[in-house]
C-alpha cells in the first residue's frame, strides 16, 4: 500500500493506492478561492496554506481508505516539477512520515504522475503509447516506451496551453482558475465567429503566446457591451483554436512516429472540446486530470524507492531540468 503526497502548485492532496493500481482513497483540498482574488497562483500563499492542509489531507485519505499509517509500506511524494515552496512541504511531510514509520520514500516526477493516472483502475492503459500532457504548466507530446519512462518529442517553446486558457477566461471576466469557466461559456457560442490562428513552429513543438495576445486585441477592439454580447463566441472562437492546435500536433506526431494508441492527460484533458476531437483516444478520468496524489502514488510504483535514511538528503527541483 502506498501514501501518495501531492503539492507542486495549490492542491493538497493525499491518496492511498495499493501495488495493483486500486485507488483506495484520493482527497484534493483546493487554493482555488483562495487565490481568485489575485488573478493566479501566489507561490507564498500557496506554501502557507499546504503546510495547514497537508496533514488533515493525509489523515482523511488514511480514514477514507479504513486504514492507518501501520498499513502502509511505502510513502510516496512530488518532488517536482512546481512551485518550490509548495513542493518542500510536501516533501518535508512525506520525509517525517516514513523516517518515523522506517518506510522507504519513493520520489517522483510530476509530469510521470500524469502519464500513470493511466495506469490506474481496472482497465489501465499499457504502453508503448503517444501521449498528449496538457496541464497549467506544461504542454507536451511524450513517447511513452513502458510504465517508467517516456521521451519528450515536442514541448511548449512559451506558454502552456492551460496558462491560455485561464489567461483567455481572465480576459472575458471568468475570473481564476477559468478553463473550465470557458468551457462552459464556450459551450453556447460559436466558434467560427473570431479566427484566431495559433503560431506554427518548427518539429512537433507549440506556441500559444500569440493566440493570447490576438484575444487581448480582440477583446480591447470591443465596446463593453459588445464584450458582454459575444462573448460565448470569443470563447468558444478561442477555444476552438488552442485545441486544434494541440489535435493538429498530436495528430502529426501520430503520424511521423507510426503510433497505434493516443493517450491524453493533465488538467486540460478535461476540456470538453478535446476530448470530443480525440475521441479515440486513451482520456484521462476526469477525476485524474487535475493535480492529485492518486497519480503520485501510482507512478511510484514503477519508480525505485530511496532507503533510510539516504532520503533526507533529497530536494525539490522546480523544473525538470534542474531534477
Amino acid at each position: 500500500m502506498i501514501l501518495g503526497i501531492e503539492t507542486s502548485c495549490d492542491e493538497t492532496a493525499a491518496a492511498l493506492v495499493s501495488a495493483d493500481g486500486e485507488i483506495r482513497a484520493n482527497v484534493v483540498a483546493s487554493q482555488a478561492d483562495l487565490h481568485a482574488r489575485f488573478g493566479g497562483v501566489v507561490p507564498e500563499v500557496a506554501s502557507r496554506r499546504h503546510l495547514e492542509l497537508v496533514a488533515p489531507v493525509v489523515r482523511e485519505a488514511l480514514d477514507t481508505a479504513c486504514l492507518g499509517l501501520g498499513d502502509v509500506d511505502a510513502v510516496a511524494v512530488t518532488q517536482g516539477p512546481g512551485l518550490v515552496g509548495a513542493l518542500l512541504v510536501g516533501l518535508s511531510a512525506a520525509k517525517a512520515i516514513a523516517w518515523a514509520r522506517g518506510l522507504p520514500l519513493i520520489p517522483v516526477d510530476h509530469l510521470h504522475g500524469h502519464v500513470a493516472s493511466l495506469f490506474l483502475g481496472s482497465d489501465p492503459v499499457d504502453p508503448p503509447f503517444l501521449c498528449l500532457l496538457a496541464t497549467g504548466g506544461h504542454t507536451m507530446l511524450l513517447d511513452v516506451h513502458d510504465h517508467r519512462s517516456f521521451t519528450v518529442l515536442g514541448e511548449t517553446i512559451d506558454d502552456a496551453v492551460g496558462e491560455a486558457f485561464d489567461k483567455g477566461a481572465r480576459l472575458l471576466g471568468l475570473g481564476y482558475p477559468g478553463g473550465a469557466a470557458l468551457d462552459r461559456l464556450a459551450r453556447e457560442g460559436d466558434a467560427e465567429r473570431f479566427s484566431f490562428p495559433v503560431a506554427s513552429v518548427p518539429g512537433l513543438d507549440f506556441s500559444f503566446s500569440g493566440v493570447k495576445t490576438a484575444l487581448l486585441y480582440a477583446v480591447r477592439g470591443l465596446t463593453p457591451s459588445e464584450l458582454q454580447r459575444r462573448r460565448a463566441d470569443l470563447a468558444a472562437s478561442y477555444q476552438r483554436a488552442l485545441v486544434r492546435a494541440l489535435v493538429q500536433r498530436t495528430e502529426q506526431a501520430t503520424e511521423a512516429g507510426g503510433f497505434d494508441r493516443i493517450a491524453v492527460v493533465g488538467g486540460v484533458a478535461a476540456n470538453s472540446e478535446l476530448r470530443a476531437a480525440l475521441a479515440g483516444a486513451a482520456l484521462a478520468p476526469l477525476e485524474l486530470c487535475g493535480d492529485n496524489a492518486a497519480m503520485i502514488a501510482s507512478a511510484a510504483r514503477y519508480v525505485n524507492p530511496v532507503p533510510r535514511p539516504d532520503y533526507l538528503a533529497l530536494d525539490a527541483y522546480a523544473s525538470r531540468q534542474a531534477a
